[in-house]
């Protein structure tokens, strides 16, 4: 099973981590089931950037990323050539090194 490690994040896990996901799986869901609360204000559904990660590692081993991903991902802070969101970048067997951006642009966090 892959391994994502996730680069320190002050909020969402401030000493890193490492957990396995299974091949098939986003990014997002990995993080969310293993207790990462990554922002994902739209549900997932390809319609925001709270989910903008920047995989440092395996980057080529991911699903590629359609127009609509694209399209958005032009608007979120800190883009850059590694930059996907979580919830549409699908894990393949490779290994991942993970980093959460310091900041979104969403304003109002859902649940905090």
């Amino acid at each position: 099973m892959p391994i994502i490690k996730i680069l320190p994040h002050p909020e969402y896990c401030p000493q890193g981590a490492q957990i396995e996901a299974p091949a098939g799986t986003t990014i997002c869901e990995a993080l969310l089931d293993n207790k990462i609360n990554i922002e994902h204000a739209c549900d997932m559904s390809c319609a925001c950037t709270t989910c903008h990660v920047i995989v440092r590692e395996g980057f080529n081993s991911l699903n590629a990323s359609d127009e609509t991903e694209d399209d958005l991902l032009d608007r979120a802070w800190g883009l850059e050539p590694q930059s996907r969101l979580s919830c549409q970048a699908i894990v393949a067997q490779t290994d991942l090194v993970v980093e959460i951006p310091k900041y979104s642009i969403n304003h109002a966090k859902e649940n905090h």
